[in-house]
């Protein structure tokens, strides 16, 4: 393989990671804490984009308990959103014939 060659395809590499990026903004994932009682969006990366709360649970004396289901919402959120990165980063490296764990997640 010549040096044109290598730059072409680190060319190639860096548009489909460029794209992939793209896919991850696009993607959401939801964490819901409390029987779903607390639900919370994420984007691909990690941006928080939505808070769901069910009206029964606003009151001031449920306050720790909203704070506590929000804070688990969000860990399901985010153990979700690791799993799908890594599929959409798994299915780019096949796509590139590149070794299952050549790119980061």
């Amino acid at each position: 393989m010549n040096l044109a060659d290598l730059f072409k395809q680190a060319k190639d590499v860096q548009a489909k990671a460029q794209a992939m990026q793209e896919q991850l903004g696009a993607i959401e994932v939801e964490g819901a804490a409390g029987a779903g009682l607390v639900r919370l969006t994420l984007s691909g990366k990690s941006d928080l984009r939505k808070v769901a709360i069910d009206p029964s649970l606003l009151k001031p004396e449920s306050a720790q308990m909203i704070e506590d289901l929000l804070a688990a919402a969000h860990a399901d959120a985010k153990t979700k959103l690791e799993r799908r990165v890594a599929e959409e980063m798994g299915k780019l490296a096949q796509d590139m014939g590149l070794p299952a764990g050549m790119l980061p997640s």
